[in-house]
C-alpha cells in the first residue's frame, strides 16, 4: 500500500495515507500494522502502540515487539519497555529482530541510569558478527555508544569503526563519530573510493594559468653602445652637429655659384662669335653673286 511505499521517503505522507486506511479498513491487521508503523515514524507513540497492539492481537503475530517497547520508552515509560523486550515470544524471533529488541532494551536501561546494565543488554554472540547487515552495524553502534558514555574510548573507537565497515546502508553515522574520536575531520564519502579523511586543511595542488611572459626591457648601457655606433643624428652633413653652423657650407655654395656664373657667361659669349660669322659669309657669297652677274 501507498503507506508502506513512502514511511522512508516521506513519513508525514505515509501517515496521511494510513490514517485513511485505518479509517477504512480498521479490522484488518496488515492495515492496523501499516497504520503503527507510520504513526511510530512521525512521533505517534500512543497511537502507534495502540495499532500494533490491535495488529498483534488480530495477527498472532510478535515482529513489531521493538516498535512496540520503543514507544513506551517515548512516552517515558522505561520499564514497561523493558517488560516487553523480555515477552517469552521475542525467543521465536529472527535474528534482526532480536537484536532490534536488545537495543530498545539497552534503551531503556540508560533511560533508567544504569549504563552498565545497557552494556551488558548488548553483550550478544553476534558482537562476533563481521558480515555487512544493517542490523549488525545498529549492533555494533549502539555497543559502541555505551562504551563511550563509560569511558572506553578506546573500545568504543574499535566498535564504531566495525560499524563504519559493515554499514553499507548508512543507516547510522558511525563515520563522523568514529572521526570524532580519531580528531579527524570527515571531508567527503565517496561510494565507490570510500572515506576520506583529513586532519589539515585541503592543498591547492592545481597548476597556476599560465600568463604571457613580458619582453625584457633593454639594458641602459646597451641602448648607449648602440646610440655611440649610430653617432650623430642621420641626414646631418659631415662636420655640422646640431644646433651649430661654422659657415664653411656657405661659403662651398658662394664658389660653386659663381663657377656657374662664369660657365654661363662663357658659353654666351661663344654663340656671339658663331652669329659673327654666319653674318660675314653671308656677305661674301652676296658679294661673290653680284660679281657674277
Amino acid at each position: 500500500m501507498a503507506a508502506g511505499l513512502l514511511v522512508d521517503e516521506d513519513p508525514e505522507r505515509a501517515y496521511t495515507h494510513a490514517a485513511y486506511a485505518r479509517r477504512k479498513a480498521s479490522r484488518v491487521p496488515g492495515v492496523r500494522e501499516a497504520s503503527g508503523v507510520a504513526a511510530y515514524t512521525v512521533g505517534k507513540w500512543q497511537e502507534a502502540l495502540s495499532d500494533l497492539r490491535a495488529a498483534r492481537r488480530m495477527s498472532g503475530r510478535d515482529n513489531f515487539l521493538a516498535i512496540m517497547a520503543d514507544c513506551e520508552r517515548g512516552l517515558g515509560r522505561p520499564e514497561r519497555a523493558l517488560e516487553i523486550t523480555g515477552d517469552p515470544a521475542a525467543e521465536q524471533l529472527d535474528a534482526a529482530e532480536r537484536i532490534e529488541l536488545r537495543i530498545v532494551a539497552a534503551g531503556a536501561r540508560r533511560d533508567m541510569g544504569d549504563t552498565k546494565a545497557a552494556l551488558a543488554e548488548l553483550q550478544v554472540p553476534e558482537l562476533k558478527e563481521r558480515r555487512a547487515r544493517p542490523w549488525i552495524a545498529r549492533l555494533f553502534y549502539a555497543y559502541a555508544d555505551v562504551l563511550e558514555e563509560l569511558g572506553r574510548v578506546e573500545d568504543a573507537r574499535e566498535y564504531f569503526s566495525r560499524a563504519s565497515a559493515v554499514d553499507t546502508d548508512g543507516v547510522t553515522d558511525a563515520d563522523e563519530r568514529l572521526a570524532v574520536l580519531e580528531g579527524v575531520e570527515l571531508v567527503d564519502v565517496d561510494l565507490e573510493d570510500g572515506i576520506v579523511w583529513t586532519d589539515a586543511e585541503e592543498q591547492d595542488f592545481s597548476e597556476p594559468e599560465d600568463e604571457p611572459e613580458a619582453a625584457p626591457a633593454a639594458p641602459a648601457r646597451d641602448v648607449r653602445a648602440r646610440e655611440d655606433e649610430v653617432g650623430p643624428d642621420e641626414g646631418d652633413g659631415p662636420g655640422v652637429e646640431d644646433g651649430f653652423d661654422d659657415g664653411t657650407g656657405d661659403e662651398d655654395g658662394d664658389r660653386a655659384g659663381d663657377t656657374a656664373v662664369r660657365s654661363d657667361d662663357g658659353d654666351r659669349a661663344d654663340d656671339g662669335d658663331d652669329a659673327d660669322e654666319v653674318r660675314d659669309d653671308a656677305v661674301k657669297r652676296d658679294a661673290d653673286g653680284g660679281e657674277r652677274g
